[in-house]
């Protein structure tokens, strides 16, 4: 099969990029930047982003064979630097970098940027920056700060871009790959998510054999899909285990447990570990060990169950590909963001084989497999939960006490966000328990009560997002519904940072 090759120097958004190739309808392949390349059936080759400054000691280089096979390359961020760098161009380090949306002008003509207008956004995410273009290359596009963002040798099919395409804050990102990867690369869009589906389906049921597995089912849409795809693999060979951890939604185990039991006739284990799960958190405030905490927890829960049936080997998660890149678990030189309490919590010394059906895949991706395999839209357009629950919307130590606040407090923001029909207009919201402490008044009397902060996003993948603008008067409702309904809380705010430079969740 014809193939776009994307050589990993760290960046956050390296599997995004894979996605985006995906998504043109080419096949894409993610290889370290150390690793022993094979160009077989390589058609063209990325160099992505990444942490490191090109003129560091031990900063990754490009590997000889790239550039001696004469392919089509385009660099990206640090991909673009390297190139200047390697043909004798110039990159600095500014003072002040760029990140996030930034607008650039097209200089010259290109082919990766037919179909564009001559002026648009483009998300930047950078310090260091080209000052020197290398012989042989022409500039084709500045920012309006008059810094570099493309340039290229079209007679070597050398191309370089500062900003990033493959996120869906550069307005002309899919068009500019599309450029890329059909008319310059000169590759067939042939690749299916339907294929996805059977390559996952075949692995699964030959990695398991006639052996048995138990998959971490939290109710949310990852694990759900990863249910299915693997019930479909192995059949009753699957058992699902859901753990009430004490840190869900209000009413979320009843639901959970009667979706899976009366929907899918999936075999089902409720395992009740509130006490077990909020002993372990008792007096622990650090983000980072929490989750640890949470996923090791987790692990021996189901190691526990797993011993109980005969010939189970396979533990399966509903792991994807953000739990990955944040847990720096995907490349060499990819920068830990948090650690996910399936990916980076997780214990060494496991006595089950993981399986991660949808390890690659992004959360909309996970979600057209979900339509694939008949999963319901009231499960798959579910909003985003993490593993770790309300224990990293709780900032400080997790008791049961705040614990019952969080749940009146998310429960009365979701609900008015379905009643006046904006659940559906946003990818994410919830609400977050902070140990700030502020005077309110209530009857008349003076309240020492908590102050909440409500936190909505749009995104497609989760890598990046935007704040919701969300109407005043929902907001205002959502405020008023809060602070009269819960009387530990005495104040709401309403969080209006993107990512970067924030995370979605606040731990």
């Amino acid at each position: 099969m014809q193939k776009l090759l994307i050589i990993d120097f760290g960046s956050q958004y390296t599997q995004l990029l894979a996605k985006r190739i995906r998504d043109i309808g080419a096949y894409s392949e993610v290889v370290q930047f150390d690793d022993k390349i094979s160009l077989d059936n390589v058609k063209g080759i990325i160099l992505s982003g990444g942490p490191d400054s090109v003129y560091e000691e031990d900063s990754p280089t490009l590997p000889e064979n790239i550039l001696e096979s004469k392919l089509p390359i385009l660099g990206i961020c640090y991909g673009m630097q390297l190139i200047a760098r390697k043909f004798g161009g110039k990159v600095e380090t500014r003072d002040v970098g760029e990140f996030g949306k930034t607008t650039i002008k097209i200089m010259d003509h290109s082919k990766l940027f037919e179909n564009t207008d001559k002026e648009f956004n483009v998300w930047m995410s950078h310090k260091d920056v080209v000052v020197e273009v290398p012989d042989g290359f022409k500039v084709t596009s500045k920012t309006n700060n008059g810094i570099i963002a493309s340039f290229e040798n079209e007679e070597e099919k050398i191309y370089a871009l500062q900003f990033h395409p493959e996120v869906k804050h550069t307005t002309f990102g899919e068009t500019i790959l599309k450029n890329f990867v059909i008319k310059i690369c000169d590759i067939n869009e042939t690749w299916k998510l339907t294929d996805f589906v059977d390559e996952k389906i075949n692995q699964i049921r030959k990695t398991v054999g006639d052996k048995k597995a138990i998959i971490a089912l939290s109710g949310g849409v990852d694990s759900s899909v990863a249910a299915i795809l693997t019930y479909k693999a192995i059949g009753k060979n699957l058992k699902a285990i859901f753990v009430n951890h004490g840190l869900l939604r209000l009413n979320e185990a009843k639901e959970v447990e009667s979706t899976f039991k009366d929907y899918f006739g999936i075999d089902l284990t409720v395992v009740d570990a509130e006490e077990r799960f909020l002993t372990k958190l008792k007096g622990v405030t650090d983000p980072e060990k929490k989750r640890k905490i949470i996923g090791e927890e987790f692990i021996r829960v189901f190691e526990e169950e797993a011993s109980k049936e005969s010939d189970c080997e396979f533990l399966v998660q509903g792991t994807i590909y953000s739990d990955v890149i944040e847990s720096a678990k995907s490349g060499k030189k990819t920068a830990k963001i948090k650690s996910h309490h399936n990916v980076g919590g997780l214990p060494e010394d496991m006595n089950l084989k993981l399986i991660e059906p949808l390890r690659e895949l992004f959360k909309d991706e996970v979600r057209s497999v979900g339509e694939i395999l008949g999963l319901p839209r009231e499960i798959l357009y579910r909003h985003p939960f993490p593993g770790p629950g309300l224990a990293i919307r709780i900032i400080g130590e997790v008791t049961k006490e705040k614990l019952e606040i969080l749940r009146k407090v998310d429960d009365i923001f979701i609900k008015s966000l379905k009643e006046t029909g904006w659940y559906d207009k946003v990818w994410q919201a919830f609400a977050v328990l902070t140990p700030i402490r502020t005077v309110g008044v209530t009857g008349d009397r003076r309240n020492y009560g908590y102050l909440v902060s409500l936190r909505a996003v749009d995104s497609t993948e989760g890598m990046t997002a935007d704040w919701s603008k969300i109407p005043h008067d929902v907001l205002d409702l959502s405020s008023r519904r809060i602070t009269n309904e819960v009387e530990e809380v005495t104040r709401v705010v309403y969080d209006i940072t993107s990512k970067p430079p924030a995370t979605i969740e606040w731990e």
